[in-house]
């Protein structure tokens, strides 16, 4: 059981399957991002922007934040990593001057509860200082050995806490795991005999699902392969996971798409939720549908698919 929360806002209720990254230090391109089609767009202070430019990039999406419209996008802020000298200074400068006009804090590597932890207490002091009216959530990226093995302890680290996040090139290079690229198979996939991620992956959902977080898998670099990004995103839906981060704008769709659920999903869900409920209100605890039996638990991953497509149909 998870003894916290998960963050609440006072958002509407949205489904995010799609997230953005955008370098923080391109204001051309925040503003891009803001109109695409993505739920979700992050504001990237830590891998797409040189050590020599962050303290500039930091002023960019400040005001950025302040001055572009998302259209009811959900607004991220990826910090530097802890283990760096910029991640206090991201918090600070950007919390303090726009910590009213963006929802999320991406930690990258977290590697311990006391990582998220860290990051709740200062952004409690911003808040108190600034009397910013919500609270602003923490995205921790699972992304190291450490991390990995911590899971459970930073899913339940803070009420703060809405998703946890695979990272795939960083965890493989934190595993020494051979990977010629960020997210695509390659031929180091092809000599293992199973799904090299499973571990990781299924063990990020099974936390996120424990203490009700969103789960988001990770980017997938060579965004000119639609065939294999197409099966990476299959492959993070049948595992359970919520959506899929992107690093071009030409692979939103796809993945708006696979973590939608289809018009047959739907229907499928909707005819055993009656079949269901006829069955009980007959007096019995199983039915009969298309030459299957149905139970309980067929229920509940049928309200699970609908509840997704209620999300979906109210546009968020």
């Amino acid at each position: 059981m998870c003894d916290t929360l998960a963050f609440v806002d006072d958002q509407p209720e949205r489904s995010i399957r799609s997230m953005l990254f955008v370098p923080g230090g391109r204001r051309a391109m925040i503003e891009k991002a803001a109109a695409s089609s993505a739920d979700a767009v992050c504001l990237d202070l830590e891998d797409a922007v040189a050590v020599e430019d962050k303290p500039a990039a930091r002023a960019v999406v400040i005001e950025a934040l302040q001055e572009v419209d998302f259209a009811g996008k959900l607004r991220i802020v990826r910090i530097n990593g802890l283990d760096t000298p910029f991640a206090y200074r991201d918090l600070v400068e950007v919390a303090e001057a726009a910590g009213d006009r963006f929802d999320l804090v991406m930690l990258p590597k977290a590697g311990a509860a006391a990582d998220v932890l860290f990051v709740d207490r200062l952004l409690t002091a911003i808040e108190q200082y600034r009397g910013f009216p919500r609270p602003i959530g923490i995205e921790a990226q699972i992304e190291t050995a450490a991390g990995f093995l911590e899971i459970r302890e930073i899913a339940r680290a803070s009420r703060r806490l809405a998703a946890l996040i695979f990272g795939p090139g960083d965890y493989a290079a934190s595993m020494h795991m051979p990977s010629d690229s960020i997210g695509e198979p390659d031929a180091h996939d092809a000599a293992y005999p199973g799904h090299r991620w499973h571990a990781v992956m299924h063990t990020i959902v099974a936390a996120a699902r424990a203490c009700g977080l969103r789960a988001m898998d990770g980017p997938y670099a060579a965004f000119r392969d639609r065939e294999g990004f197409q099966r990476s995103c299959a492959t993070a839906r049948a595992m359970g996971f919520d959506g899929k981060q992107c690093i071009h704008p030409a692979q939103i769709e796809a993945v708006n798409s696979a973590f939608s659920p289809g018009a047959e999903e739907v229907e499928r869900a909707e005819q055993t939720v009656r079949a269901y409920e006829e069955a009980v209100a007959a007096g019995r605890g199983t039915a009969s549908l298309n030459g299957r039996m149905i139970d309980a638990a067929n229920l509940r991953m049928a309200r699970v698919v609908l509840e997704k497509q209620r999300l979906r149909g109210r546009g968020k």
